[in-house]
């Protein structure tokens, strides 16, 4: 075996590819088989190839942190992540099951508001909820889904057991990155795609299209769908026009709409007024129409809000989705799905304490050095407080901000991540990773064969974000022989 994997040890976590005893798991062996039959060079001309092509294809994203912000190459790591598919069609099966319970939960707190009647949902937590949107009580959207794009984080603990960490259904991101992970890993192992039996993933910008015109007000054959995005110095405006180009439809910006006195929406085309029936925005609530929301917003449209309300355009994910994009009401999945679904959930969730009970808050602040703390509505990493790795400091200052605003805050254990083999300076090390899939819900649901699979590329980060010095790899589901 070549020099890169003689240390390779997956003692210290549930490694996805190796046990514990050295060997690939079943789901890994054609992968690893072949893989560790390369030279080093070879090893390292493949990952030149894959960074080449990451480069030429122009995939990058934006980190704010830096100054002014800047694009950044997309880091990726060549050798992929890799599940079996009979587990996967479990992971799906749950996937759906929370994906259909959390928009049943957004409905009916738009709608009667019976979970909270019935005691299974605190009413005070919507009272403090930054992404309720009262302007959406009474409304039914199409179908009545209102998160029709939905990324779910999934973790997989020193246990082997998959675990929902988050869901994301505001305007979840990572989707093109995953579609352009699998067009360079085919290049740069088009031989493993012969030998391999890897579930494809290429199909997503064709379902989303129909997901999209499966909303529309109006029957036509081809409705006009549009991709609103933000502009070019938003951090997922690559993913942005990368959907709009592969499903064929305008990226435009708020600008290029208008809402006309029959409360439609319109496209301002050089051949003129264009009807729209369906947006998949990519723009925050508050930003969607400054009639309604912020009115000194430059990024949204006068008269949205109000052309949505009277059913005249669909908007994905709908307006007021993100009340359940919230990490407190994350907790109260399970028993969503309970009450909405009268089933036992599939997925479960990561063990969470809530720091507006006072009992819950108690335990929290006593043992900040060992849980992992998080704000109810930051992504990207940003706002959290990783206790095993925190400085006496930055403890204090979390109780400080845990007793100033409790309900904002929750805290879990620090799970000790699966990891996977990933090519660091020559060698190949076990790097923590997570899962984000993607569920499409419209007329029909549908689940990403896999997802992005986000790699902590500093040795012994837990956190995974692009934003946070993470990277990605190659997810594939594979079919193996019973």
């Amino acid at each position: 075996m070549p020099i890169q994997w003689k240390e390779y040890s997956s003692a210290n976590a549930y490694d996805e590819l190796i046990t514990s005893h050295g060997r690939a798991r079943k789901a890994a062996q054609q992968a690893i088989r072949y893989i560790g039959s390369l030279t080093d060079e070879e090893l390292l001309e493949r990952r030149d190839a894959a960074e080449l092509a990451m480069r030429v294809m122009g995939i990058t994203f934006t980190v704010y942190s830096d100054q002014g912000g800047i694009d950044r190459a997309w880091p990726f790591d060549i050798i992929p992540r890799i599940i079996p598919a009979r587990e996967w069609r479990i992971t799906e099966a749950g996937l759906k099951q929370r994906a259909t319970a959390l928009n049943m939960f957004i409905a009916d707190i738009y709608g009667e508001q019976r979970i909270i009647k019935d005691g299974i949902f605190p009413g005070e937590l919507l009272a403090q909820s930054v992404n309720f949107r009262e302007q959406c009580l009474g409304v039914r959207p199409p179908l009545d889904v209102w998160a029709h794009i939905c990324g779910s984080d999934l973790v997989r603990d020193r246990d082997g057991e998959l675990y929902v960490l988050e869901d994301n259904l505001r305007v979840p991101s990572g989707v093109s990155y995953m579609l352009e992970n699998r067009l360079v890993m085919k290049r740069v192992f088009p031989e493993l795609f012969e030998d391999v039996s890897i579930l494809p993933v290429d199909g997503y910008p064709t379902r989303l299209f129909d997901t999209l015109a499966s909303l529309s007000p109006r029957p036509a054959d081809y409705p006009t769908v549009v991709v609103m995005t933000p502009g070019i110095y938003n951090s997922a405006y690559f993913e942005h026009s990368y959907l709009a180009q592969q499903m064929g439809v305008e990226l435009v910006v708020g600008s290029d709409l208008l809402v006309q006195d029959d409360d439609c929406v319109y496209l301002r085309t050089v051949g003129g007024l264009e009807r729209v029936d369906v947006i998949y925005r990519r723009i925050d609530d508050l930003f969607l129409d400054p009639e309604t929301f912020r009115a000194d917003s430059m990024l949204g449209v006068p008269g949205l809000m109000r052309a949505w309300r009277k059913g005249h355009v669909a908007i994905a994910n709908a307006p007021g989705a993100g009340v359940a994009d919230d990490k407190v009401v994350y907790a109260f999945v399970p028993e969503m799905i309970r009450y909405y679904l009268d089933e036992k959930p599939v997925l479960p969730n990561v063990e969470t304490y809530l720091c507006m009970d006072d009992k819950q808050r108690g335990y929290v602040l006593a043992n900040l050095d060992k849980l992992v703390v998080k704000p109810a509505n930051e992504s990207g990493g940003y706002g959290m407080l990783i206790g095993p790795a925190s400085s006496r400091a930055e403890r204090e200052k979390f109780a400080g901000l845990i007793q100033k605003d409790p309900r904002n805050y929750i805290a879990q254990p620090t799970l000790a991540l699966s990891t996977a083999p990933t090519l660091c300076d020559g060698t190949v090390e076990p790097r923590h990773i997570d899962l984000r899939p993607f569920i499409l819900s419209g007329e029909s649901s549908h689940v990403t064969r896999g997802g992005l699979t986000r790699v902590a590329l500093k040795k012994g980060s837990l956190v995974v974000n692009s934003s946070q010095g993470g990277g990605s790899k190659d997810t594939w589901i594979v079919e193996t022989a019973d």
